[in-house]
């Protein structure tokens, strides 16, 4: 049963509007990554945008050069353990993410065809068509990478939001920021998620600061990892988020429209939440 037959309006109850929040930065993080709002609809996505992380899959752009690909096939094989197409390429995604550790994330964008390489010879076409087989015919599939996109990057995201009194806006940058970046380590100048929280400047609206200011100061932390890491153009994630920020609605309250990539939304309604579906 979707959370808004169960408790009337989203806004009539914390649980159905923290869903709601939810479900918009999934579908703003989905335009993102794959130029719709409709996520639900990327379980079979796979390919190589040759951005240094080798094959991008799934929900979130799971890659075989930085583990989480690993993570969620091992998590699909111990789920599914017997007639699973995806278990035979566990130890060439052990592989790709071996070749990714010797990788630094400031040379992702200029050390493509090395990413590209080890997936090719260790994944194939094959292992690509495996992947949109699973993703279209098993449940147990699609469940594992809703579970892999939550408790590494949702969960963490928003706990750490909560934590820094942020509101939906902030919410939504914070997940992004992590499904983008990966989750990382504190003040370890790895660019990662917590590393980017750790060095903004300012003070959280937590420990008083103002909300505008902190997300401006993180803004402007993640637009120098991109800048090092050469993937940071001017219509990219930091613009969609700077615009979002400028436009003084930090509730996202709808409607509101974004662009991306040089491609245009609107969010007319509150979304319903798709986490129900199979």
């Amino acid at each position: 049963m979707r959370l808004s037959r169960l408790f009337g309006r989203g806004d009539d109850h914390p649980a159905a509007a923290d869903a709601i929040v939810r479900e918009k930065a999934f579908r703003l993080t989905s335009t993102a990554e794959n130029s719709t709002v409709a996520w639900w609809e990327q379980y079979d996505y796979v390919e190589d945008i040759r951005d240094g992380r080798g094959y991008t899959g799934g929900l979130v752009g799971f890659t075989s050069a930085t583990s989480d690909m690993l993570e969620l096939v091992e998590r699909y094989a111990r789920a599914r353990p017997s007639g699973n197409p995806l278990a035979p390429y566990l130890p060439g995604l052990r592989a790709c993410a071996e070749f990714g550790e010797t990788v630094d994330r400031a040379d992702y964008g200029r050390d493509g065809a090395g990413a590209s390489a080890a997936a090719d010879r260790h994944l194939g076409p094959a292992f690509r068509t495996a992947w949109a087989q699973a993703a279209r015919t098993d449940p147990v599939f699609r469940r594992c990478q809703r579970e892999l996109r939550d408790e590494v990057y949702w969960r963490p995201a928003h706990e750490a939001a909560v934590a820094d009194g942020l509101g939906p806006l902030g919410r939504a940058l914070y997940y992004d920021t992590a499904v983008n970046h990966g989750p990382g380590e504190a003040g370890s100048g790895d660019g990662s998620f917590t590393d980017i929280r750790s060095r903004t400047p300012g003070t959280p609206p937590s420990g008083g600061g103002a909300e505008t200011a902190w997300l401006a100061g993180f803004l402007a932390r993640r637009s120098a990892v991109l800048t090092e890491w050469g993937d940071n153009p001017p219509d990219g994630r930091v613009a969609l988020f700077g615009r979002l920020l400028d436009s003084g609605n930090p509730e996202l309250t709808t409607p509101f429209s974004w662009s991306v990539y040089g491609d245009e939304f609107t969010m007319p309604t509150d979304p319903e939440p798709r986490d129900d579906l199979p």
